[in-house]
């Protein structure tokens, strides 16, 4: 594509906006839109058409050390806010982002590529983290202890880490922003956020809201550019004193590492690898739509999504007839199409693991019902697939594949399916089709996972303690507990004598 066609793409994209200071390419550090010290930058491109979307700046070392600097000259005056202080500047930003929706929704699809209508979805679901936030800021409070002392009063109370680093990923750019950001802020944290490269532009719209909410100059800074180099600053920087990171568990392994010296507060979201679980007395038309949904939403690019499919003899070949018919249905193209279910893949290293995943399944015995191979609509777009009969020892019963790529395969009793879905690294979340209480109990219970779902998809949301469990993450986001994860206990023991 040429350079001329991709500038007139962009220009006919962003017309849309209402808003138009929402498109930023300037990072955000200590309240001022800035640009790296060369000037560089680096291209931002729609996945749906490699059209270019914006230049935007490339931060280096000295200026992520800046940001650090920053944060921290806001914390002292940050963290004495009244809670109600900084519940008021949460709530307005709160309401910023719900008047932006259509705007932001917009931003997320250009640069990220799943529907707009997802990305509507996103924009409602990173705002309930604002708003929960905001009134959570309210109850950050002390307890009192019973004294085990003569003449002697205690109190426990939590008080703010400091400056806490947000590394967040490409798949939910706005959403995994406030989840962390929301938290620390109401904490009373200050904060250096670093996106990903592939869509920096929700997070800059995010921080022009910010600011016109009233976040002060250095609580909220936005770092853009090279994530190795960006991110290793934070790791060593021993003013920063929890870094929250959503991504792959091997990176999040080498964040780790790097944060060691430091004794860094961690909070990880990182891989997963669902299993579905369907039994014989599930109603076969409500189980395909959990699985498609568990399956293909943002075009099977989440961590939540469902990448064993178990089905019990007694339904399955049924089940994979219905499943296939509704999987060749769903429809193919860019986001900003009426009623497109499934976009682009994010690059084309994403294309080729689906590729490699499909052709090992295959050779493995597996059958492809619909699908299998790249969809003419761009580059880097994937057909819907279906594999059935597929067996453990196939790449895909074992690596996350974030594609659009169902594995279906078959079981025969509780315990069975039960040792095979727990046969894996990974611990995220774990979701089961059936209308048996006291086996909805029992799955529940048994499933080495930190979520299980059943009879349902959608769980997540701002009341809930999102996390996984082994190698899928460390601490919790959302609900008080995302809030406790950004402070310290301060045990406080008065002579009242």
């Amino acid at each position: 594509m040429s350079a001329t066609l991709a500038r007139t793409i962009r220009h006919q994209a962003f017309d849309r906006l209402s808003d138009r200071r929402l498109h930023r390419e300037l990072a955000y550090v200590g309240g001022q839109w800035t640009a790296g010290e060369n000037g560089e930058g680096f291209d931002v491109n729609d996945p749906a058409t490699g059209a270019s979307l914006a230049w935007v700046a490339a931060l280096g070392r000295s200026e992520t050390v800046r940001a650090v600097d920053a944060a921290s000259k806001a914390f002292p005056t940050w963290r004495v806010l009244l809670p109600q202080e900084r519940a008021a500047i949460l709530r307005r930003w709160f309401d910023l982002i719900v008047s932006s929706k259509e705007d932001l929704a917009l931003l997320m699809t250009l640069e990220q590529g799943k529907p707009l209508e997802e990305a509507r979805g996103e924009i409602d679901y990173a705002a309930s983290f604002v708003e929960w936030y905001a009134e959570e800021a309210r109850r950050v409070n002390a307890e009192s202890v019973t004294s085990h002392l003569p003449e002697t009063e205690m109190m426990v109370r939590r008080e703010p880490l400091g400056v806490v680093a947000l590394v967040t990923p490409w798949n939910f750019p706005s959403a995994m922003l406030t989840r962390k950001a929301a938290a620390a802020l109401a904490a009373g944290c200050t904060i250096v956020a670093h996106p990903s490269s592939e869509t920096p532009l929700s997070a800059l719209a995010l921080a022009e809201l910010g600011e016109r909410a009233g976040i002060p100059a250095g609580v909220f800074n936005v770092v853009t550019g090279d994530a190795e180099t960006i991110v290793g600053t934070l790791c060593e920087d021993r003013r920063v004193r929890a870094l929250s990171f959503t991504g792959s568990t091997e990176i999040g392994r080498l964040i780790a590492a790097q944060c060691a010296p430091t004794m860094k507060r961690l909070v990880m979201e990182l891989g997963g690898h669902a299993p579905l679980i369907v039994f014989n007395d599930a109603d076969i038309a409500r189980a395909v739509k959990i699985a498609v949904d568990a399956k293909f939403a943002t075009s099977g690019q989440d961590c939540l999504a469902a990448n064993r499919i178990y089905v019990q003899r007694g339904i399955y070949a049924r089940f994979c007839t219905a499943f296939a018919a509704r999987v060749a249905a769903l429809k193919v193209g860019m986001g900003l199409e009426d009623g497109v279910e499934i976009g682009p893949l994010m690059h084309e290293r994403a294309i080729a693991k689906v590729e490699q995943q499909v052709a090992d399944a295959v050779s493995c015995g597996a059958r492809c019902l619909t699908g299998g191979q790249r969809h003419d609509a761009g580059t880097l777009f994937y057909q819907p697939t279906l594999l059935v009969d597929v067996p453990d020892n196939a790449r895909i019963m074992h690596e996350e594949t974030f594609g659009p790529v169902a594995a279906v395969t078959v079981f025969d009793t509780e315990a069975e399916v039960m040792a095979r879905a727990n046969a894996t690294e990974y611990g995220l979340v774990a979701y089961v089709v059936t209308e048996n209480g006291a086996r909805q109990l029992r799955m529940g219970r048994a499933l080495d996972y930190g979520m299980v779902a059943i009879n349902r998809v959608k769980i997540t949301g701002a009341p809930v303690p999102f996390g996984g469990v082994k190698q899928s993450g460390l601490g919790r986001e959302g609900a008080r507990h995302g809030l406790e994860a950004f402070t310290d206990l301060k045990y406080l023991c008065l002579d009242a004598a």
